[in-house]
């Protein structure tokens, strides 16, 4: 709906557009009705966030990223959207709390791939989110799409121990799964619910979520 901002040189910009625009990969999300509420949760530089605004012109879209300079460019890429977008500059994870990036995820051309991790170091300076706060964030009662490309931290939102009362106020999940550790937590954490499974490249996604 509206032209993007995409850094050149040594960063990923230009791979995530294409995966997007190009090979189009969150296509059969399109048929998704009623959306009025989406969380894009691993935002990166918003360009999800900015073809999920311009698929469903009556949603609201919540995007959070913890890279600074990646929520910089985000900032910009959603700033025609006005109040439909919130930019949280943050992560996600079980509960309100401080993470920091994981020193193996941190390079130039990385930008797509940035690990978060808890830490009792004063440099956990990140600050992170529950799912149910982000969806209260909203506005809304409940999420209607949440999209989830959060570079292995799904096995701790999803995984043992982690507060999953929030599920049953998400309507559809698309996200994508990153280890078996990860995909096992994921279903695992599902088996109270009913709901629609399809594929998208790489992307797990999970229609008409209900209670069993």
């Amino acid at each position: 709906m509206h032209p993007l901002s995409v850094r050149l040189g040594k960063t990923s910009d230009l791979r995530v557009f294409e995966d997007i625009f190009l090979v189009d990969e969150y296509a059969c999300l399109r048929a998704l009705k009623d959306v009025f509420l989406v969380l894009d949760l691993g935002a990166n530089v918003g360009f999800s966030s900015a073809y999920f605004l311009s698929s469903f012109p009556k949603a609201k879209v919540v995007a959070v990223e913890p890279d600074a300079d990646n929520c910089t460019v985000c900032a910009a890429n959603l700033a025609p959207y006005g109040s439909r977008a919130v930019l949280v500059c943050g992560a996600v994870w079980t509960r309100r709390t401080k993470l920091r990036f994981s020193e193996t995820s941190v390079g130039i051309g990385n930008e797509w791939g940035r690990q978060m991790e808890e830490s009792p170091q004063m440099d956990a300076a990140v600050e992170a989110w529950d799912v149910a706060s982000l969806i209260d964030m909203g506005g809304f009662e409940k999420a209607d799409m949440v999209k989830i490309d959060i570079e292995g931290g799904e096995a701790a939102i999803f995984g043992h121990g982690a507060d999953k009362s929030w599920l049953s106020r998400v309507r559809n999940i698309c996200i994508e799964l990153h280890g078996q550790e990860c995909k096992d937590a994921f279903f695992k954490a599902l088996e109270g619910f009913d709901y629609e499974l399809s594929y998208s490249h790489e992307l797990t996604i999970c229609t008409g979520l209900r209670v069993k």
